[in-house]
């Protein structure tokens, strides 16, 4: 019997739980294409704008494997029509192909497959992970926004210090509307960001990897991705995206939760596989919390949670410092920054996907505020311009930040308007990026940088951790 699979795959849902798009067509090219008694009928996807109604190209169908089954390529549907869909298609099977979603988001879904007499299943990583012919250190984690990309660029810094030559591989974020196109993407300097035509969600992941002169790739196919990779570097580093597993078998797996958000680690899918499969967690934001004692409770109850209590954990601090540009681009004195913000009415833009699907109520620029004596944090949601209104009516967690939401020129735009908009004397912006690149603020504008930070008995541990590479 040949099975008629659905890939389920998503991307920003009003649930505030749904997310990351991607590992649906990873699933499909490393696996599903190339099952003999499979046949895939369409890929679905949440709102992520343009993504629906998309063509997965017959190019990268694995069509010269699997006797040209995928001639026409795949089209991308919305989720919400699922349960027509499965009956249009005859659909014997749904399978589950994207990140961060609660259990009980999980669950419903089922429900919706199973209703109409149709099996959902979760695919195990051990079938889609890629072999290399090179060590592999991934970097996953519990929850979207708990520091993977910070633990990936201080892992980096010290690999390089140890004379590796590293080459960072980003999680898909294929927004562009020919997947063709976003393939397979190199990125070295800070031009190609606007060669590959980046939105703002690609910027916040890619930009920090640049500036620190950390060669990264990126795209849709991750066997050609892999492969490339391969050819410039000693030390692959898999930089995840949300809490989603790795795309390549790893050597070492380093897993990154939350202190502000203890036992969200047991509760979304697939972050608690990322726990059990890795070498070493790493609590992030340690210095975020009132006392060190909350993070070592935590640590022990993941512990006792996964029934290994000789699992490394250690501990981690997310440091935060500012900094700001004046108008010929020269980098401004500390007391300068400081009377920017201190007793000033202030604007906190933050990372976009932290604070939605992230569930985050604040990011890096809203703790830059409190810690330079912000007099107030201003409500942007009064000022909110186009997309950004149904982004606060579906996110209501958020009320003193702006996300940082740019999937598209349209949301760019719509960015741009409701800062130009909102009364304040200063903007703080904790997005990875340097937004004023890609929008006229119009304000005075302090950027918040931040960097893992680790003593030196955590940093032991994990320096024993990467030894098996090192």
């Amino acid at each position: 019997m040949t099975e008629k699979v659905i890939i389920l795959g998503a991307a920003v849902s009003s649930s505030a739980q749904l997310s990351s798009h991607g590992r649906d067509f990873h699933d499909f090219m490393s696996y599903w294409s190339l099952q003999s008694n499979v046949s895939v009928v369409c890929f679905t996807s949440t709102q992520i704008p343009g993504i629906g109604g998309r063509l997965f190209p017959p190019e990268m169908c694995n069509n010269h494997k699997n006797g040209n089954r995928y001639p026409n390529g795949l089209m991308i549907y919305d989720q919400n029509d699922l349960e027509a869909l499965i009956e249009e298609h005859g659909a014997t099977m749904c399978a589950l192909a994207y990140s961060d979603i609660s259990y009980d988001s999980v669950q419903s879904l089922a429900a919706r497959v199973n209703s109409k007499g149709c099996k959902f299943i979760q695919v195990p990583p051990s079938l889609t992970q890629l072999l290399s012919s090179k060590p592999v250190v991934a970097i996953c984690a519990t929850r979207t926004g708990t520091g993977k990309s910070q633990t990936t660029r201080a892992i980096a810094d010290y690999l390089k210090k140890k004379g590796k030559k590293i080459v960072v591989v980003r999680h898909p974020m294929p927004y562009d509307k020919n997947l063709l196109d976003q393939r397979c993407q190199r990125y070295e300097v800070l031009e190609d960001l606007v060669r590959y035509k980046c939105t703002i969600e690609e910027r916040e992941e890619y930009e920090l990897h640049i500036e620190e002169e950390n060669l990264l790739y990126a795209g849709v196919d991750y066997q050609m991705i892999l492969r490339e990779a391969e050819k410039e570097a000693d030390i692959v580093l898999w930089d995840g995206g949300n809490n989603d597993f790795c795309f390549f078998k790893p050597t070492v797996t380093i897993c990154v939760a939350d202190a502000l958000r203890e036992g969200h680690e047991e509760h979304y899918y697939p972050g608690e596989i990322n726990m059990r499969m890795a070498d070493l967690v790493m609590i992030n934001k340690v210095n975020s919390l009132q006392s060190p004692d909350l993070a070592s409770s935590q640590a022990q109850h993941i512990r006792d949670f996964l029934g290994k209590q000789d699992i490394p954990i250690i501990l981690g601090n997310s440091v935060v410092t500012p900094e700001a540009r004046g108008p010929t681009g020269q980098l401004l004195g500390d007391s300068v920054v400081k009377d920017m913000v201190y007793g000033k009415k202030v604007l906190v833009i933050d990372d976009g996907p932290t604070l939605t699907h992230g569930g985050m109520p604040f990011g890096a620029g809203y703790v830059l505020a409190k810690q330079m004596g912000a007099a107030e944090i201003v409500d942007p949601r009064q000022a909110a311009k186009g997309s950004l209104v149904g982004v606060f009516q579906k996110f209501q967690h958020l009320e003193k930040v702006l996300p940082a939401m740019g999937y598209d020129e349209r949301q760019v735009s719509d960015l741009q308007e409701t800062v130009r908009g909102v009364d304040c004397d200063c903007i703080i912006t904790g997005t990875p990026i340097n937004l004023e690149n890609v929008i006229d603020v119009g304000k005075n504008c302090v950027r918040a940088r931040y960097c893992l930070q680790l003593d030196k008995q955590n940093m032991t541990f994990l320096e024993l951790a990467l030894k098996p590479i090192v």
